[in-house]
């Protein structure tokens, strides 16, 4: 009879759910080790470390989420409530308990093999917008297969706990307020004892998050969504902050005109340039390893564009996106502005007046479009471009009877139609243009319409939605060739984000490298091939250089067809970390000031980890410490922008 009193009453109960909680959680490491870690590249001790870090953050994360509740719940019920009624509410509550817990472990698995991360900013920016993110899901996963086994495994694993459980002896806990009193002390040392971010002990990215905790990640990403900046950042005196930026974007026929703490110049140019149209071709997830023109050793799935930059491209070949989401990319290209930590500034709450290229070419007299194959509502993506410099906005809702939608929007070819109606439309009026269009064919599902490419649409790989978008891509210059606007427009293709994230960096820089390609027989009279460092923050300065005419900016990226191979750099994020590339360089900021120094060709090889900075490093350091800072206290006191009239 002793040997049993342990299986007795509530505190059995709260022990038994508490046990469960942690294997599940052990479970969901363990598969995520096995399947999607880092392999060879992580020792035995590499592995026991990350089980043992995972199990305290498990302990508190069981401890304060889930198990808390659950004493509270049988502390608070009365002993009256003793029957059979009430164990069978208890089975049914603890059951939907499970069925979720269950489905986030498995849905975490989904996002891990995606993103090589557990529940991270992504996760939380997605549930804002349930309506893309859950048809996709459907689509693209087997959803009743994954529910199915889902619930069966609740109903098991509470089977198992009632079973274990004396259930006759529920309700005879003597000490139930001392149970909840007990738990609430465990919670509140397990807090005592975690460090936000003690998971991270290794320089294998993945295996840092196969240590983490989904709950404790969860939040994490939840509370860093605006972070202070200089709180938790690498930071300088504010007046040798400016002096160093301002340095950076120094060069000739550049002409600082704003007070000290500023970066608004003029930038020279020739008023009697006609005003050239510009139309920017921001492509969803298509990174630079899908082109033979960009170094695919397999066949290049974009055969179309590599032969038209063959024949008549200008191709930047060296060049990194700013961040893996596409609304870095929107912050990036449109507005040529650093990423911060936390939330893209499209999605903050201080970007009603921003400097885009929208504003810039509207100030000299352009028709703004913006045109998105989705919902405006999504990402923020119709405010961001109606609240700066974009006067039309369109969207999924504008599209008439298109030929094809995904769960996201519109096909490419539906997306692109549109842009070649819009751009006669403005031409026939004598009104010089900048039109930009954002797709969203190359995302999970990876759907598209039949009989475009040789591929089976219905294998739904990302290969062949890639084959299709450089097939809509070929079919659009096709049809602008023949517009009357075509010899005096400047066409761009450019990605937003590459396609996955990989690496061991805490920046994966290799998996950042996108195309830049230039069309347009005004600036591109042959083919031509530029090999400088960039990044997306330089493809609005490098667009402005070849219309060629004089404006006034606030932007942080540089002509990379002006600027001097030495100045080159590039700025990244990834999370909550910010970054500086140049010279096989890469410097990392993370959370509390942590600084990280990596070396090597990410084009070759996966860059190396140096304990130590040497001089180019450390003036990395000082460069990128003066660029966020700035970055950020621009941003925040709302003056990333060109005063209006213009600085003359």
């Amino acid at each position: 009879m002793m040997s049993n009193r342990w299986r007795n009453g509530r505190t059995a109960l709260v022990g038994a759910h508490f046990a469960c909680f942690i294997l599940a959680a052990f479970l969901l490491r363990l598969a995520l080790a096995v399947f999607l870690g880092p392999g060879r590249k992580a020792t035995g001790l590499d592995y026991a470390l990350a089980f043992l870090i995972g199990l305290h953050l498990d302990v508190v994360a069981t401890l304060c989420v889930l198990t808390l509740p659950v004493a509270l719940i049988v502390a608070i019920s009365p002993r009256r409530w003793a029957g059979r009624t009430f164990r069978r509410v208890w089975f049914g509550l603890g059951v939907l308990i499970w069925l979720g817990l269950v489905f986030l472990h498995i849905s975490e698995g989904f996002f891990f093999e995606e993103y090589q991360s557990r529940f991270n900013p992504v996760a939380i920016d997605y549930l804002i917008y349930p309506h893309e993110v859950f048809v996709n899901i459907w689509e693209a996963y087997p959803v009743p297969l994954v529910v199915g086994l889902c619930l069966a495994l609740a109903f098991g694993i509470m089977w198992g706990i009632s079973r274990f459980i004396r259930r006759r002896e529920l309700t005879t806990e003597p000490r139930r307020w001392g149970l909840l009193g007990g738990w609430i002390a465990a919670t509140l040392i397990g807090l005592l004892s975690l460090r936000l971010y003690d998971a991270n002990f290794s320089r294998e990215r993945a295996l840092n998050e196969i240590s983490h905790n989904t709950f404790l990640s969860a939040y994490t990403a939840v509370a860093t969504r605006n972070l202070d900046y200089l709180h938790f950042y690498p930071s300088m005196d504010r007046t040798a902050a400016y002096q160093t930026v301002r340095t950076a974007l120094a060069r000739p026929g550049i002409e600082f005109t704003g007070p000290p703490d500023s970066v608004v110049r003029h930038v020279s140019g020739d008023t009697n340039r006609p005003r050239l149209n510009l139309v920017i071709l921001l492509e969803e997830s298509l990174g630079s390893e899908f082109f033979g023109c960009l170094g695919r050793t397999n066949a290049s799935l974009t055969p179309r564009l590599d032969e038209l930059i063959t024949r008549e491209g200008l191709l930047f070949d060296n060049i990194y996106a700013d961040g893996n989401r596409t609304i870095r990319g929107y912050e990036a290209v449109y507005a040529s502005f650093p990423p911060l930590p936390g939330d893209s500034i499209v999605a903050r709450d201080r970007t009603e007046d921003v400097e885009t290229l929208g504003t810039l070419l509207g100030r000299d007299g352009y028709d703004t479009t913006f045109l998105y194959a989705g919902r405006g509502l999504f990402d923020g993506t119709g405010p961001f471009a109606k609240r700066n410099g974009f006067r039309n906005f369109l969207e999924l809702k504008d599209f008439e009877k298109p030929v094809f939608t995904t769960v996201w929007g519109v096909c490419n070819e539906d997306l692109y139609d549109r842009v070649l109606v819009e751009a006669r439309q403005k031409h026939a009026a004598g009104q010089a243009f900048f039109i930009t269009s954002m797709s969203v064919s190359n995302h999970k599902p990876f759907t598209y319409p039949a009989g475009r490419i040789a591929e089976d649409p219905l294998e739904r790989t990302r290969n062949n939605v890639v084959k299709y978008s450089d097939y809509a891509l070929g079919r659009f210059f096709e049809q602008a060739r023949k517009e009357p606007f075509w010899t005096n427009t400047i066409f761009c293709v450019a990605g937003d984000h590459g396609a996955r994230v990989y690496g061991s960096q805490t920046i994966p820089i290799r998996s950042y490298e996108v195309p830049f390609m230039v069309f347009g027989p005004a600036v591109v009279p042959e083919p031509r091939r530029v090999n400088k460092l960039g990044c997306q923050l330089d493809i609005g300065p490098t667009l402005l250089g070849l219309i060629g005419r004089p404006y006034d900016t606030t932007f942080f990226g540089q002509d990379l067809l002006r600027q001097p191979e030495a100045r080159s750099r590039v700025l990244l994020h990834h999370n909550r970390s910010v970054g500086i590339y140049r010279d096989q360089h890469l410097v990392i900021f993370s959370l509390n000031k942590k600084i990280e120094y990596f070396r090597g060709n990410p084009k070759v090889e996966q860059m190396r980890r140096v304990d130590a900075p040497d001089a180019v490093a450390e003036a990395l350091v000082h460069e990128a410490t003066a660029m966020f800072q700035v970055g950020d206290d621009l941003y925040m006191n709302r003056r990333y922008r060109v005063p209006v009239p213009p600085v003359k």
